[in-house]
């Protein structure tokens, strides 16, 4: 059983949304931008620091978090795939918080994210010792997840479009997971108008 850890928090939102068509860190839900209500649902929870990993359109994002208590960083080199960005975002995290002893990956385009989330990822952890937590979408896993600081070196060494999800399915083994049921995903204008219209029904996933 492992005790609580000092959990730290790195959320990506550097990506271009090419399908999209639009930046969709800026896409609103109850007309809060998706990378503003990810950064609040992680401000809800335990985990601290908070950093936010920004690069294709930075300059229209940042003024969504500019209130906020997270440390923005910009990755220069967001093109080469997520895993720079990632690569980024714990060089800073590990640079405001040397002694962490875990850290949350998680994406700013997924609107079922939450501080519960969180605090289940961190729960499950204590709970079986894993030294990797991840979320279980439709049997697939992935972001957000938890890596205990055993897994820093392999993180920092992620480049090009090798990131978290990689990584988690690398040490299967090692892995326990909190399911998350049926979890909309945007990658295109349908997906979005998909997700506007079940608001009309029911509560968004996250809320």
């Amino acid at each position: 059983m492992t005790e609580s850890l000092q959990c730290g928090l790195v959320l990506l939102a550097a990506g271009a949304s090419t399908r999209m068509g639009q930046p969709k860190q800026l896409l609103e839900i109850d007309g809060v931008p998706l990378v503003r209500r990810a950064a609040l649902a992680a401000l809800a929870s335990s985990a601290r620091p908070i950093v936010v990993v920004l690069g294709a359109n930075a300059a229209l994002i940042r003024p969504q978090l500019a209130d906020l208590f997270v440390l923005l960083v910009e990755n220069s080199r967001w093109p080469e795939g997520m895993g720079s960005s990632l690569r980024c975002g714990m060089q800073a995290m590990l640079s405001a918080a040397p002694a962490l002893d875990s850290v949350i990956v998680a994406l700013a385009d997924q609107p079922q994210f939450s501080g519960a989330i969180i605090e289940q990822l961190r729960a499950r952890q204590r709970e079986t010792g894993n030294s990797i937590v991840s979320s279980s979408v439709a049997a697939q896993v992935g972001p957000p997840a938890l890596f205990l600081r055993q897994h820093f070196p392999e993180l920092l060494a992620c480049g090009g479009d090798t990131g978290a999800r990689a990584l988690i399915r690398a040490h299967a083994t090692n892995l326990a997971s909190v399911d998350l049921g049926e979890q909309p995903d945007l990658d295109t204008p349908a997906d979005y108008r998909r997700l506007l219209e079940k608001q009309k029904t029911g509560p968004v996933p996250g809320q």
